[in-house]
């Protein structure tokens, strides 16, 4: 009966019912007042003094009360700003009273008794209007199953998410969990903080069906171990992004958001979608990644520990980096045996100790100096890093019987115009001729072009002008890049390692070049803002054209020749080049010790113009003595 009055009362019947009940307060709240200061002997309605006190206060506070709109404003909506209006009704009816008192000789009614009136009328009308909400709601929720959930993380999106469910038909937070001992124990939002370790009491207590996570502020390693944690509960566990997300993102409903897929999370099954069997190539092995704290070497390391190894080995010459990634795969696969080794891929001792203390099987080589200009300029150390850390590891790696070592090449390497290209098709050379004379380690190499996001690259580098305001700069209005993102990319260099034999040059199908102007332009647009040119002078940012930099090239190529094998995925091809025989690649790494030793960079120019497939110096490279 009371739900089918409910739904049948029209807006403007629940406006009116609750404006009449708001002016009707105000005359309860007076005469309360007058009770509490006189007692019940003095206190009349019908006394002329108390009639016309009435008939002023109500007057003005039904008049107020229809300018302000409180009548308008939904239950569900009254919160803080319905309570500040309130408020001003309050202090306007006390000073309506106290004027009256003041200005009309008849009225000696105290001050004191109208500052009551609207202290008391500011607690009856606040509680009236929560009074009425919760019967409301639990008129509307009869017969209707809500879900229990625990939200995890008492912060702001902790905070939110429960207001914004205290009025859901489907939903009911029970209680939050958190990590901080300074929130636990006290109430917040109307539910109370629990520690992490009564989740399971609180579970059986309040039959929760769902978890929701809302700490999106924390990183990536921090809710990866705190997601970990709470699938053991067998709970269906939720994750929530902050609120400025789901506005920006056009997100669904609070109630529509979807289960964490934990394999998902860990990158577990990515390498089985796209060629099933893929991850026993790496399960239960020792895998030793160089470069580990880069961009390549890190998502390396992320999506090894989805296959399962029997322990990881990181190596990179970077504390800091070196330190972001241990601690982040401690925290996202705790049971994976992981450890950092910070050192240099060109001492030899260390790599040597390295691969012989953890039995390594598998070796994934993304160590290198890869900024075209920077190597540029400092050409002895890029050599000495790409080149010779290379020759160190694959050696290292074939005397302690590794079984494979992959190294990660690249586009720049093909007919390089650059130091640091030239630098990696040295090292491509090196491992090519170890691949010919190896009877146990099977080497091999993938070749890629640039990857999306990666540091240097050019998509943050765009991100970061266009949000300084410009101009965003572009070495050349013709230049093109082959572009994939760094998961694709590290989840193909896995793939084409699992299938090498022995000496393969792997090249990932890029697609197609993109022009580099058009991805400044459409970035520039993604961003709301417009692109100034001729055409738009008074638009939002400026495309530079500065000039191709020392050793760039306007576009880059995949391959040297032309032949190309397929292999059992269709983004990975298998190409066939030439190399340098064991002689002629012993001359040309003695002149390039030479060169390095010298410190020479004449006689490093004229080593890689003899020995490097159709490269040329740059005239305006230098080198740091």
């Amino acid at each position: 009966m009371l739900y089918n009055l409910a739904i049948s009362l029209s807006r403007s019947q629940k406006r009116t019912i609750i404006l009449f009940i708001d002016v009707l307060l105000i005359a309860v709240a007076y005469l309360l007042a007058s009770l509490l200061l006189y007692g019940l002997s003095r206190v009349s309605p019908f006394a002329r003094p108390m009639f016309f006190d009435l008939a002023v206060l109500l007057g003005v506070g039904a008049n107020l009360i229809a300018f302000l709109g409180l009548h308008k404003i939904k239950l569900n909506a009254y919160q803080m700003q319905g309570v500040i209006e309130s408020a001003l009704v309050a202090v306007v009816l006390v000073a309506t009273g106290a004027m009256t008192s003041l200005l009309i000789a008849s009225i000696d009614t105290p001050v004191q008794v109208y500052v009551v009136t609207g202290m008391l009328y500011l607690i009856l009308t606040v509680m009236a209007r929560l009074t009425m909400r919760q019967a409301l709601l639990q008129i509307y929720r009869r017969g209707t199953d809500r879900t229990n959930l625990l939200i995890y993380g008492a912060g702001q999106t902790g905070q939110q998410l429960a207001s914004a469910l205290a009025t859901d038909d489907t939903l009911l937070p029970v209680a939050f969990i958190d990590d901080d001992p300074r929130l636990q124990s006290l109430t917040i939002a109307g539910l109370r903080v629990h520690p992490p370790a009564e989740i399971d009491d609180l579970i059986t207590k309040y039959d929760v069906a769902r978890i929701v996570l809302a700490m999106p502020s924390a990183g990536r390693a921090v809710q990866s171990n705190i997601t970990q944690r709470l699938a053991k509960t067998g709970i269906e566990v939720h994750v929530m992004p902050s609120f400025s997300d789901l506005i920006s993102k056009d997100a669904k409903a609070l109630s529509d958001t979807h289960p964490i897929d934990f394999n998902d999370l860990l990158g577990r099954e990515r390498l089985e979608e796209e060629l099933p069997g893929v991850s026993d190539a790496y399960r239960n092995r020792c895998i030793l990644v160089t470069g580990a704290g880069g961009s390549i070497g890190s998502e390396l390391c992320r999506q090894i520990v989805s296959c399962r190894p029997s322990s990881l080995v990181m190596v990179d010459h970077g504390e800091h980096s070196l330190f972001q990634i241990d601690r982040e795969l401690r925290a996202l696969a705790p049971d994976i045996d992981v450890n950092a080794v910070l050192g240099s891929v060109t001492d030899k001792s260390l790599m040597s100790a390295v691969l012989k203390k953890w039995d390594v099987d598998i070796i994934l080589h993304a160590a290198a100096y890869k900024h075209v200009p920077l190597v540029e300029s400092n050409a002895i150390e890029g050599m000495r890093n790409n080149v010779f850390g290379t020759k160190v590891m694959a050696e290292a790696a074939r005397e302690a019987g590794v079984e494979r070592f992959i190294l990660v090449s690249t586009d720049k390497a093909v007919r390089p115009s650059s130091v640091m290209g030239a630098s990696k098709r040295f090292a491509e050379l090196v491992v090519q001729d170890l691949a010919t004379r190896s009877p146990s380690t099977r080497f091999s190499m993938v070749r890629f072009g640039n990857v999306l996001g990666s540091s240097g690259s050019v998509i943050p580098l765009f991100a970061e002008q266009i949000a300084a305001g410009g101009p965003v700069t572009l070495t050349h209005a013709d230049v093109t890049r082959y572009f994939m993102t760094i998961p694709e990319a590290v989840r193909l260099v896995l793939l084409a390692g699992s299938f090498a034999r022995g000496g393969d040059l792997f090249v990932l199908d890029m697609g197609e070049p993109v022009p580099v102007l058009q991805v400044a332009k459409q970035m520039i647009t993604g961003a709301g803002l417009t692109v100034r040119d001729d055409d738009t002078p008074d638009g939002d940012i400026e495309i530079e054209i500065t000039g191709l930099r020392p050793g760039e090239k306007l576009h880059e190529e995949l391959l040297i020749g032309s032949d190309m094998l397929t292999t059992p995925h269709a983004k990975i091809m298998r190409a066939q080049e030439d190399h340098l025989s064991e002689i002629e690649l012993a001359k040309a790494l003695k002149a390039l010790r030479e060169a390095i030793d010298a410190r020479s960079p004449d006689l490093l120019t004229s080593t890689l113009a003899r020995w490097i497939e159709k490269f040329e110096k740059p005239e305006s490279a230098t080198v740091n003595e």
